[in-house]
């Protein structure tokens, strides 16, 4: 049974389906980046699955650089589910019940910012590895602890609590890996700038992403928190951090 929590976040990336696309460039660019990171590598044909597929920005990229493989793509959203091509094989799963029975072991399960949004990731991280083909590959993309430097800040200094999701660290999901099993493993820090805030927390709203199980801030509360936020260059614009962690992973 799903919790609240669940319940509310899939009922945000439904509601948020049909223009996700539109606002999610941090996610189409890692999307790409993991991709690419793959195809670097010797995966082998077979079945591969972008878990948490939203609209299908990892599976495609996966697709465009491998074109003899098709990607299954699963996810908790019907929605997102039907921004997908005709063709495309996809299935509606909730990856809090682990991973479905497939008739064959995954050569590589894709997965781009997704596990942060399940509980306990890392026993979800385990979980996915032991599934895996004997020499199966998972390629991961997370944001990780050290994302939003600037939206902590800001409320700190306003006092106020950042409502930001919680983040895993790095190393707790690595942890639940055997060391020779790491192949790849980066952290990237990529730096949005706007003039307002706002601009930069938006995108968050439109892609669905808004979900915290902190208590939510009033509007005044908020107008205050970002009237703290830094100014990060000579152009008076300011900034919003994330560090996302590549991981490949070989059973």
């Amino acid at each position: 049974m799903q919790t609240t929590w669940s319940s509310q976040v899939n009922k945000n990336f439904n509601e948020a389906a049909l223009n996700y696309n539109e606002s999610a460039s941090i996610q189409k660019s890692t999307a790409f980046e993991l991709a690419k990171i793959c195809s670097h590598h010797s995966i082998k044909n077979g079945l591969w699955v972008d878990l948490g597929s939203g609209t299908g920005l990892l599976a495609k990229s996966l697709e465009d650089l491998h074109p003899n493989q098709n990607v299954m793509r699963l996810d908790n959203s019907k929605q997102m589910l039907e921004q997908h091509p005709e063709k495309s094989v996809k299935q509606l799963w909730d990856l809090n019940d682990g991973l479905p029975k497939w008739s064959e072991k995954p050569n590589l399960l894709a997965s781009s910012f997704v596990l942060h949004w399940l509980d306990n990731p890392q026993k979800q991280l385990k979980g996915w590895l032991d599934s895996l083909s004997l020499d199966g590959w998972i390629a991961l993309a997370i944001p990780v602890k050290g994302s939003f430097t600037e939206w902590y800040e800001a409320a700190e200094k306003a006092n106020l609590t950042c409502t930001a999701l919680d983040l895993p660290s790095h190393d707790s999901l690595i942890r639940v890996v055997p060391k020779q099993s790491v192949i790849y493993n980066k952290i990237e820090i990529i730096k949005q700038t706007s003039k307002k805030a706002t601009s930069l927390l938006k995108p968050m709203i439109k892609v669905g992403a808004q979900s915290s199980q902190k208590e939510q801030l009033s509007i005044s509360d908020w107008r205050h928190l970002l009237s703290f936020w830094p100014i990060a260059n000579k152009d008076e614009e300011i900034s919003l951090s994330w560090s996302i962690q590549f991981l490949l992973i070989k059973r």
